[in-house]
């Protein structure tokens, strides 16, 4: 991928504004409406299993953080798309309680990493290379579990920078 993150746009709504909106939207999953039949056309079957044991929340996030991308970015390659509709997948190897997933919301990641890694902290803390594992075994493209790993250490890789900005945005 050749598209600098430079040109990124930011979309209405989006930073802080977008963080207020999503925590909102945290409280129930019966709130949160995926667009799932548009997201499965990127993700190969393996990656669809995996996609499909993500909470609803996190994958309408995942979806409109692509669409975003794919706005901005239409050329985009379609294993970019695949690991940002799953770049969170790592948060579903354990169910949130609903305080958890306000809680943890609110804590940049950055500071989940400098706490001790316990129950939902440490699946916030560890979810890019949770998610890497979980696609790995699925069987999942291996460039995509690589993205996946590397959304939020996104040094030298213009790709997985490209993802870590858009999913900052949203």
């Amino acid at each position: 991928m050749n598209t600098p993150a430079t040109t990124l746009v930011p979309t209405p709504g989006s930073g802080l504004v977008g963080k207020v909106r999503r925590f909102l939207r945290s409280f129930r999953e019966s709130d949160a409406h995926p667009d799932d039949t548009w997201a499965r056309q990127f993700l190969t079957p393996a990656e669809t299993l995996i996609y499909n044991g993500m909470d609803a929340r996190d994958r309408e996030h995942a979806c409109r953080v692509t669409q975003h991308l794919l706005r901005d970015h239409p050329d985009v390659d379609q294993e970019v798309l695949a690991a940002t509709l799953l770049h969170d997948c790592g948060k579903s190897v354990r169910t949130y309680y609903v305080f958890e997933r306000v809680f943890v919301g609110l804590l940049p990641y950055r500071l989940t990493r400098l706490l001790p890694p316990r129950g939902a902290l440490g699946i916030r803390a560890n979810h890019p290379e949770l998610g890497a594992k979980l696609l790995a075994h699925a069987g999942a493209r291996p460039r995509v579990a690589r993205l996946v790993a590397r959304h939020h250490a996104p040094i030298g890789d213009p790709d997985a920078m490209l993802i870590h900005r858009y999913d900052d945005l949203e």
